[in-house]
């Protein structure tokens, strides 16, 4: 009870000590995730993204569509029944950063490749309300005239490589010229395209 008392009544070694607590605490569940399998390898058949994916993704940053849309299905009934398959940690591997996030303005992302053909994307980031009338997201005109040019896109690759991403000096070598000349709609399709498709057939 003394030592309790002298705890209490010393504001600067209570906090020291819930530091401490919060710490260990911390460390005995982040710690152990390195060394789970499930954590640290890929699902079968995951791949980098490919040059114009890649620079897709870097676009869905700039836009802020990861603000809106979370790409991180939940493990519950009702996640599932809408989105598909739940999210599971080798996916993504090779994210860097992760995009999963926390807010749903607009429906999760995860389980969205190949459930919508290239046109309906299209359409959809030119005027959502003419393909969702009671969408709130706005339109992306830009997207259609604003063309790549492919010069930082190996940069991109062998950051990531450092990183662990398996980018091959082949990958890197033709980067540039797989994305020059592709709008940045055709990129960002082309990444909305590759999401959550590896575990769509396990919904």
């Amino acid at each position: 009870m003394k030592n309790h008392d002298i705890v209490e009544k010393n504001v600067g070694l209570m906090v020291v000590l819930i530091l401490v607590a919060i710490s260990f605490g911390g460390l005995v569940e982040i710690v152990p995730q390195f060394f789970i399998k499930e954590t640290t390898e890929p699902v079968e058949g995951l791949k980098p993204w490919a040059a114009v994916e890649l620079e897709g993704r870097d676009i869905y940053i700039r836009e802020g569509c990861h603000v809106c849309h979370t790409q991180m299905v939940r493990p519950l009934r009702a996640e599932v029944e809408r989105y598909g398959h739940y999210s599971v940690a080798g996916e993504f591997v090779y994210e860097h950063p992760f995009l999963w996030g926390s807010k749903r303005t607009g429906p999760d992302l995860a389980r969205v490749g190949g459930r919508y053909s290239d046109a309906w994307h299209k359409a959809h980031l030119f005027d959502p309300r003419n393909v969702v009338p009671e969408s709130n997201m706005p339109a992306f005109p830009w997207l259609f005239d604003n063309i790549l040019d492919g010069k930082d896109t190996a940069a991109k690759m062998s950051a990531l490589r450092a990183v662990g991403v398996p980018y091959t000096d082949e990958d890197i070598a033709g980067a540039e010229e797989a994305v020059k000349g592709v709008s940045e709609v055709d990129a960002l399709v082309a990444y909305l395209q590759q999401l959550g498709v590896l575990l769509q057939q396990k919904r």
